[in-house]
Order: C-alpha cells, then sequence, then structure tokens
C-alpha cells in the first residue's frame, strides 16, 4: 500500500480532548486518530495548533475591490454616497480591472484560511462588464477558491431601466444566485415587486436568493417580513439569506421578535457584515448612537443560521479591510457583545460551518471521507484565534498546500515573546 501523500501530526481539533494526526490520500481525509502509523510523502507538525475546516466568506463585492478613492474619496462615509461613487466607478470598468483587483483580494482571502466566496456582483451595467469578468475569473481561481457569484441590482431592479431583463440576463451569463435590494427601490410596493421578480426568476432557474434586505437605520424598512413569508408560501425554505438586515437593530422589540420567529420558520440564513455596517449604519444619529448591526445574539439564540462575510475591502463603502475573516468576526463579536465563552466559540463558527450550509457544502468538516480541505491557524483554539487574528499558517485543499503564512517572532529583552497563555481557553 502506497504511502498517504500528507500526514498532519498533533492538531488540535475542537472538541477533541488528545491531539490527533490527520492522514490524507488522493485529496480526502482517511483517517482522523490519536496516532497515525503511516508515514506521509509530506508531513507537517501542527505541533498544537488548531486545524480547522476552511472559512467560508458568503458575503463580498469583489467587482468593487480595491477602488477606493477611485474616482474620489467617500467624504461623509455615508452607504448612499458610497453607492454615488461605485456608480460613477461602473463607467470606468474593464474586464482586465475587474479581474485583476479581484484576483488580488482573493489572494488575500486565501492567504488568511478562506477557501469559498460568495461574491454579489452588481448587474445594473448594460453590458454586465464585472459579471462577465467575474464568471471568467471563478474558473481561473477553482484550484485554490470555490466562487458563487450573485446577480446583484445594485440601483435597484424596479427603479434601475431594464433591472429586470439584466437580472435573468446575468443568471443566463453564469451567475450562481438571484440578488436583490428591496429597500433601494422608490417606494414599498416597488420594493415588493422586485422581491416577487426575484423568486419568479430563482424558480425559472432553479437559482438561491440572497438579497441585500433593509440595509438602513430606518425602523420602517420591514422586507425581511415579506422575504420570508413569500419563502415559506413558494417553497424556497432553506434556499434563501436575508444578507445585512441591519434594520432589526432599530426595530421596536415585539416587532424584532415575531419577526426572528419567522425567519426561523422560513429557514431563512442571515449574513451579517459587521465591517461596513458598524462604519455606515448610525450616521445620521447625534448621540446615543446606534451600532446598527443586526441582532446576530438573539437570532443565534433562537436557531436561526447566522454567518459572518466580510463584505468590503477597500471601496467606497469601507476605506479598510484586508481580507481577514478572523478580523470581521472580532468586531462581531465585540459590536453584539458575544464575549461569553460559548458565545465566542459560536462566532467562530459563523465563519465555517454556519456559511457552508448557506454554501450547501457537502463533505465539509475534518472527518475520515471528506475532501481535505482545513486550515492550520497559529492559535491553540477558536478563542484565541479570535483574539489574536491567528495567521493561517498552512492552507491546504484538497490535499494541497495552497498558501502558507511564516509567523512573525517577538522579542522581548532577547526573550521570544508568545501570545497565548498555556491553560486559558483551551
Amino acid at each position: 500500500m502506497k504511502n498517504p501523500d500528507l500526514v498532519i501530526r498533533k492538531a488540535k481539533l475542537p472538541g477533541q480532548a488528545n491531539l490527533q494526526d490527520i492522514v490524507v490520500k488522493d485529496g480526502r481525509i482517511t483517517s482522523v486518530s490519536d496516532r497515525a502509523a503511516e508515514k506521509g510523502k509530506n508531513e507537517i507538525d501542527a505541533g498544537g495548533r488548531l486545524v480547522s475546516p476552511p472559512f467560508v466568506d458568503p458575503h463580498v463585492h469583489l467587482d468593487a475591490v480595491l477602488t477606493v478613492g477611485s474616482p474620489r474619496y467617500n467624504l461623509s462615509g455615508t452607504l448612499i454616497e458610497g453607492i454615488r461613487i461605485w456608480g460613477e466607478r461602473k463607467d470606468e470598468l474593464t474586464t482586465a480591472d475587474v479581474k485583476k483587483r479581484a484576483a488580488e483580494a482573493i489572494r488575500w482571502e486565501v492567504v488568511q484560511g478562506t477557501q469559498y466566496i460568495r461574491t454579489h456582483v452588481d448587474i445594473c451595467d448594460p453590458d454586465l462588464t464585472a459579471l462577465h469578468a467575474l464568471v471568467e475569473l471563478k474558473k481561473e481561481v477553482k484550484d485554490i477558491v470555490e466562487l458563487q457569484i450573485v446577480a446583484f441590482p445594485q440601483d435597484g431592479i424596479i427603479r434601475y431601466p431594464g433591472g429586470a431583463v439584466l437580472l435573468e440576463k446575468a443568471l443566463a451569463a453564469g451567475a450562481d444566485v438571484v440578488g436583490g435590494i428591496p429597500h433601494h427601490e422608490r417606494t414599498r410596493e416597488d420594493g415588493l415587486e422586485s422581491l416577487d421578480i426575484v423568486f419568479k426568476l430563482a424558480g425559472e432557474y432553479n437559482k438561491d436568493i440572497d438579497v441585500h434586505t433593509d440595509e438602513t437605520d430606518d425602523d420602517h424598512s420591514r422586507f425581511a417580513e415579506y422575504l420570508a413569508a413569500k419563502t415559506i408560501k413558494e417553497g424556497f425554505k432553506g434556499s434563501v439569506a436575508a444578507s445585512h438586515t441591519t434594520a432589526m437593530h432599530s426595530y421596536n422589540n415585539p416587532y424584532a421578535f415575531k419577526l426572528i420567529g419567522l425567519l426561523k420558520e422560513a429557514g431563512i440564513n442571515v449574513i451579517t457584515n459587521p465591517l461596513d455596517n458598524i462604519a455606515l449604519q448610525g450616521r445620521f444619529d447625534t448621540y446615543p448612537k446606534r451600532r446598527g448591526l443586526t441582532r446576530v445574539k438573539e437570532l443565534l439564540a433562537a436557531g436561526v443560521n447566522v454567518a459572518i462575510g466580510h463584505d468590503s475591502i477597500m471601496d467606497p463603502w469601507y476605506p479598510l479591510g484586508r481580507g481577514s475573516m478572523l478580523e470581521a468576526a472580532f468586531m462581531c463579536l465585540n459590536v453584539t457583545h458575544m464575549t461569553g465563552y460559548e458565545e465566542m466559540e459560536q462566532i467562530f463558527d459563523a465563519l465555517t460551518y454556519n456559511p457552508a450550509r448557506i454554501f450547501r457544502l457537502e463533505g465539509y468538516g475534518i472527518e475520515a471521507g471528506n475532501p481535505a480541505n482545513m486550515i492550520i491557524l497559529n492559535a491553540g483554539s477558536k478563542i484565541n484565534a479570535l483574539r489574536q487574528g491567528a495567521e493561517a499558517l498552512y492552507v491546504i485543499k484538497e490535499g494541497r498546500v495552497v498558501a502558507r503564512t511564516e509567523p512573525a517572532r517577538r522579542y522581548c529583552r532577547e526573550e521570544e515573546v508568545r501570545l497565548e497563555v498555556p491553560g486559558i481557553y483551551e
């Protein structure tokens, strides 16, 4: 019997008291045990570090990444000015421009542990330039990352002339998911009509749905309830994601908890984007200022599947960001007051298993028989990974190392300093 292709020694797996050896052959995990007898063609000593399934980024805008300051900076920092700036930048898009920037941001995410990315792509463009560019790029980067493309009508399906036609063209051209933005339509009635179009096209093209939903501080923006009710009526349970839902932060409590129950009933996946929304929401407040994030803690407590997205990477809406899912999660756990021990572990799962459900990933997780997709983080636990923003020392896809990081070494008075305290958060 031939030697395995890869053996990872002394891996710390969540829920396992003892360190584990992970054996990989032909791109799949063949065993996970306290001590593997086989010698691999290649071996990695994890040294007690956390080995996790790869991160899943369920919400980013790869067509807009790295455009900050072009053609101008967002001086107000508001969502609406970001949309206006992007409207100007869209006129300059070319296939080469989109692919170059998106490929760079993808590498940033992959080297930090992400192997699955759902990108929203603006299709309010008669030529569908960005959409075609990312359909091409999806094939070119499949050895390091799996892309899902959402046909996203940034300027509205009803509001933008021919928006519904362009949305259907985008699906025919290779988009994987149907998007929408009902709160950006001119009226509530137009917003409801736009959601009807989303469900109609999703049914015709057999696609999942991911809608920018109530991304506003306006407590009268209540499209999430229609999205959930429509999901139940049309038989889409488990196939629909509501991204942002920041207005939920401002709803009165009786309505918010009624809505959370409806979202649970409908099997709606909620995607929160902490980096963007903590910066964009509450801009019209004096003091006290609203945080503007959706009710992550309450949604999770009710059994709603909640995932964390990165959203923007240096674009008109968010001038910062470096493609780190751990950074997005760190922001989330602080802003949502989820610093309890079990809550912090829940936040880590919102980067892994929760978004994996949205992607409908089969064989996700470090178990015998699954594809050998995993990351080795420079930390000994989920919580320490979040606390430190731990480097992904190795990113392994189908048994191949596709990215690696050499960690910084720190010294104080010539003594090496480690950023973990043994026995804490282990």
